[in-house]
């Protein structure tokens, strides 16, 4: 195995914003600063990790150019389209006959896919194990969004 997965990346243009968008919106927190320091300085890249350990750590990185076209890469998430759009998400595509999940965009248009909760015989929570339906954990039909 040449590679392990590690963490994933977001640019942002108001990454501080951002992080308290998806802070807000999958539950995760901030990286405390180390002892001696009160808060990380402004212009950093901010950390979010699940505080239960469950999910990959999530890095908000600060960019100056705004996102210019689809993403070629997305996360997927558990949870409530309707409360994660009167957070400000913009709804992109919803399910229907051929998916089984809306696509939402955040604030700044980086696209994810919000998929019904489902339950986890581990947890009463959101499950962390693969959620698509076909054989190898990929439903074909995603990347058709």
């Amino acid at each position: 195995m040449p590679a392990r997965f590690k963490d994933i990346a977001l640019d942002a243009l108001d990454h501080q914003r951002m992080a308290d968008w998806w802070s807000a919106a999958i539950g995760y927190q901030r990286r405390q600063p180390p002892a001696g320091r009160t808060e990380w300085p402004p212009e950093w890249p901010v950390l979010l990790y699940d505080k239960e350990g469950r999910g990959p750590s999530l890095w908000i990185n600060p960019v100056t150019e705004p996102k210019s076209g689809k993403n070629r890469m997305h996360m997927d998430v558990y949870g409530d389209t309707a409360k994660l759009l009167a957070m400000g998400a913009t709804l992109v595509r919803r399910r229907d006959d051929t998916i089984d999940w809306d696509v939402l965009a955040d604030p700044e248009g980086n696209e994810f896919c919000v998929f019904e909760p489902r339950k986890d015989p581990h947890s009463e929570a959101y499950p962390s194990h693969a959620h698509h339906d076909s054989p190898g954990g990929h439903d074909p039909r995603h990347r058709d969004r």
